[in-house]
């Protein structure tokens, strides 16, 4: 898995990082290996194993769509095929548990991860160095970057990610620090979406657009946390099976 993985890192290019992880080696141990993050007893590895058999079934099958992808964005707009970005991940820490348990230097939300996706903008989309959030009929995205938004075929990459075990097929979409940032002192809510691990599809894409506004974000939220408290194998399969029409339909696309 590893030759994937630098196999993407040398395809995309520079990418900015954060400061050296803020986490410990072991920074999502929790005391006596209790987190409430943690799924049911006996639901954890089904999970885990479903999450890896099924990103990987679907990376095999899905290879000359990979292949035709990468060709087709190196030949339509100047620069890498793929585009990295760190993300806020699960968060295992318990909540208010005093310093003992706070084993990062600097509160980011979660666990900062690489996520991987196809390249849908142009090189220079923020050339001033700040996160901007994308906008419907967004001058920056590529002609082919515009198709692979509508189909969410630009998510394709974070199969690694699952693999990697830092993300599931469902779950709350992660976002970038500095949003995350922003987000969670305009929602108090914001937060606890982070107590489940982040997904390539969830409740909120299946049922929701884009984020347009901040009312936008709300509402997102609300169908993660709903999604936290239903988590369940049968969830997942049904949200995976929801997505599908979602995708070929174009639906919440942009």
């Amino acid at each position: 898995m590893r030759w994937m993985e630098a196999l993407l890192e040398r395809a995309s290019g520079d990418v900015r990082r954060l400061d050296p992880s803020p986490w410990t080696d072991n920074g999502e141990d929790t005391p006596n290996g209790v987190s409430p993050t943690d799924l049911p007893v006996g639901l954890a590895w089904p999970t885990r194993a479903l999450n890896f058999l099924l990103a990987l079934l679907a990376i095999v099958s899905l290879l000359p769509v990979f292949l035709m992808l990468a060709v087709l964005i190196k030949l339509t707009s100047r620069g890498p095929i793929f585009y990295l970005q760190e993300r806020v991940g699960l968060d295992r820490r318990l909540p208010d548990a005093g310093p003992v348990n706070h084993r990062r230097t600097h509160d980011l939300g979660g666990r900062v991860f690489t996520i991987y996706k196809f390249r849908t903008m142009r090189v220079d989309a923020e050339a001033a160095g700040a996160a901007v959030w994308a906008q419907e009929q967004d001058p920056r995205v590529t002609p082919l970057g515009r198709v692979l938004r509508q189909y969410r075929l630009d998510e394709l990459p974070q199969l690694l990610n699952v693999l990697k075990g830092e993300m599931n097929i469902v779950g709350p979409r992660p976002e970038r620090p500095t949003i995350f940032a922003e987000l969670r002192g305009q929602i108090a809510e914001y937060p606890l979406r982070q107590r489940a691990k982040p997904g390539i599809t969830g409740l909120a894409q299946i049922n929701h657009h884009y984020d347009r506004s901040i009312d936008d974000v709300r509402t997102k939220v609300s169908y993660d946390l709903e999604y936290i408290r239903r988590q369940s194998l049968r969830e997942d399969l049904l949200i995976m099976l929801k997505t599908i029409p979602v995708v070929l339909l174009r639906r919440g696309g942009w």
